[in-house]
């Protein structure tokens, strides 16, 4: 593993990297990770993606150190989209590419996925499906009502992110709680050792949160990003693998169980037994094990081997 940095046109991004970056022959995989984590949510994806044949790049997201914080201040998703599709073009992507997030960057691959920008190949989201995928059907509106009291209560933090300088406050206590109920039975000292030297001071913890306080402001999203608005809320135009934790504390998993076919076809949706949220660090084995399946189904070629 090393580090890589990337000078974008609002904000300087530093990720980690493993296989031959300078070599761009090999194909791209660009990992985003989500909230309240960090790049090295990857640890794990990222060796084996580069086992697989590939050159591999997580970036610590906007506002997140050793990243910088934006020149023009957006959280929003259509910034976070602009910089997955900056980091394709910087680092020489081609349409082999595959983008895969999680949480956050999962809404930010499902709005790639949705655009008609999109130069990835292979797109997986984890823990967090399209929008399109959660709305009502006509067949079960009433399967669909039953979700909603118990995600109310598992989204209090987006309310409570909203509120002025109160997160920021308690944000220590803050994530340890979210950690333990997303993911229940999950040690995440190390990762919360992690997240605090990437979110030191106050300055930092309101960047992560603001990814929540950006959204319902619209009206504040700049102009350049603005092309990509509408790409949020759509539908994905391309294939996509939807992975999510049985034991998710986050979002419900009955969500995941609802996706049928609002997919594109050559789609998968598949929930991951024994994990929560942050499945990709409980079950490393087995998030790996179908992300390759997928990224080598879309490529036309053979799984890899030893998975």
């Amino acid at each position: 593993m090393s580090r890589r940095t990337t000078v974008l046109d609002e904000v300087t991004l530093v990720g980690l990297s493993w296989g031959p970056m300078e070599d761009r022959s090999v194909p791209l995989a660009v990992l985003l990770h989500g909230f309240p984590d960090t790049a090295h949510t990857w640890r794990h994806l990222g060796p084996a993606l580069a086992g697989a044949g590939y050159r591999v790049l997580a970036p610590f997201t906007r506002g997140y150190a050793p990243s910088g914080v934006p020149g023009d201040g957006s959280y929003h998703v259509p910034a976070l989209m602009h910089d997955a599709l900056g980091l394709h073009r910087a680092h020489g992507g081609d349409e082999r590419a595959v983008l895969v997030g999680h949480d956050w960057g999962a809404i930010t691959a499902n709005g790639i996925a949705a655009s008609a920008a999109n130069p990835f190949r292979t797109i997986v989201a984890l823990a967090v499906p399209p929008f399109t995928a959660m709305n009502p059907r006509r067949d079960d509106v009433l399967g669909w009502l039953r979700i909603l009291p118990r995600q109310a209560a598992m989204s209090w933090y987006t309310l409570f992110n909203q509120l002025p300088a109160m997160p920021e406050r308690t944000f220590e206590r803050l994530v340890a709680r979210l950690w333990r109920t997303w993911s229940p039975g999950y040690d995440a000292t190390e990762d919360l050792a992690l997240l605090a030297e990437s979110l030191p001071d106050r300055d930092r913890r309101a960047a992560a949160v603001g990814y929540y306080r950006a959204q319902p402001r619209r009206w504040r999203l700049p102009a350049g990003y603005r092309e990509l608005a509408g790409d949020v809320f759509a539908a994905p135009r391309v294939p996509l693998l939807y992975l999510h934790g049985a034991e998710d504390g986050c979002l419900d998993v009955r969500w995941a169980r609802r996706i049928g076919d609002a997919l594109p076809p050559g789609s998968r949706v598949e929930v991951v037994e024994g994990a929560g949220h942050f499945l990709q660090l409980e079950r490393p084995a087995a998030v790996n094990e179908r992300i390759l399946d997928f990224v080598a189904a879309s490529a036309g070629a053979s799984p890899p081997g030893g998975y």
